[in-house]
């Protein structure tokens, strides 16, 4: 399976490497050409305001909908879940593209001093404990009723589900554990067979 990772901002390159270690290829794309050519496609954690508008510069966001609409896995980590959401509090209204029917609130577990490590409680083939990076990390405050919660910091969804989308508050992809890449790799292949 060929992953794509967009690759304007932030940590592609660990998300690269993440996928690669759970057996897949990958490239990293830029350009809008390419991501509608994706068969799965991960969109990295990054400052929101400069992924914003890097995707207006290089006509990403066009590219993202069609995305949408031809129902292509995507997996969107931090900032890449805000925008995957429905709304963000704070946020450019046509940031948020509505893969995920939820609302999040950006920055909501605090600056980068407030950064944290913690366990949870993954629902990924049973029950299963994470351990979870939260880096600035948004927050989801609702959840619409076709949305699969994966995984829960306490009672809190950090790891969301809607058909082939997927996305999660914090960052698996700074740790070793490739469960949640393999999880989306098995979502992706579903989706194109």
């Amino acid at each position: 399976m060929k992953i794509s990772v967009l690759a304007l901002q932030g940590d592609f390159a660990e998300h690269a490497e993440y996928f690669r270690k759970a057996g897949a290829e990958v490239e990293l794309v830029k350009s809008a050409d390419k991501i509608r050519n994706s068969e799965a496609l991960v969109i990295p954690g990054g400052e929101s305001t400069t992924y914003n508008r890097l995707m207006k510069r290089f006509g990403i966001i066009d590219a993202l909908k069609e995305l949408k609409e031809k129902k292509v896995p995507v997996f969107g980590t931090c900032n890449g879940l805000i925008l995957l959401a429905r709304s963000a509090t704070g946020e450019d209204p046509d940031y948020s593209l509505g893969f995920l029917d939820i609302t999040v609130s950006r920055n909501a577990y605090g600056r980068q001093r407030e950064s944290f490590e913690a366990d949870i409680s993954l629902h990924i083939d049973g029950e299963s404990s994470f351990r979870g990076i939260f880096i600035r990390a948004p927050k989801i405050l609702e959840v619409g009723s076709s949305v699969e919660v994966l995984a829960k910091l306490g009672d809190e969804p950090v790891l969301v589900r809607q058909g082939p989308f997927l996305g999660a508050t914090f960052h698996p992809e700074l740790t070793d554990d490739t469960r949640i890449a393999e999880y989306f790799l098995r979502l992706a292949e579903k989706a194109t067979s």
